[in-house]
């Protein structure tokens, strides 16, 4: 399944939401510099579909929603992420990672949730490891591939 990025975004701190920048630095085993969530377990990286972003968007009128808002790392086009599995593969621009976990509990204090009474990372969020490192940016495409 092929799909392009959107946006890459990092946060210095945990629990705060993430904000653009213009390309991201993906380290084995580690994930992304800069970013809080770096470092050595299963949610080096999340990622998050710019459709479903949408979507929220919608059901929120009058509540500006922008990409890092829900702590996502890349936010994608054209892929349905409900549609992964553990341990397929993501690849973009020769970054190789591995999905370690589908969804995630929300934790208390999520500015998200605080605001509009709902997150979508507990249930469309996609996390994933570094397995090879390198460099995205947003434009970029990539590709998933089951196991």
């Amino acid at each position: 399944m092929k799909f392009e990025i959107e946006s890459v975004n990092i946060s210095e701190r945990k629990g705060t939401q993430k904000h653009p920048v213009e390309k991201i630095k993906l380290r084995k085993d580690y994930g992304i510099e800069g970013d809080a969530h770096a470092g050595k377990w299963h949610r080096q990286v999340s990622f998050l579909a710019g459709e479903a972003i949408d979507s929220m968007r919608e059901r929120v009128r009058g509540f500006e929603i922008k990409d890092g808002d829900f702590a996502e790392n890349i936010v994608t086009r054209g892929i349905d992420w409900r549609r992964v599995e553990v341990g397929g593969r993501i690849i973009i621009n020769g970054v190789i990672l591995e999905v370690t976990q589908i969804g995630k509990e929300c934790h208390s204090g999520c500015a998200i949730y605080d605001a509009v009474g709902e997150c979508i990372m507990p249930k469309q969020g996609i996390f994933a490891k570094v397995i090879k490192g390198g460099k995205i940016s947003a434009k970029d495409c990539g590709y998933y591939s089951f196991r």
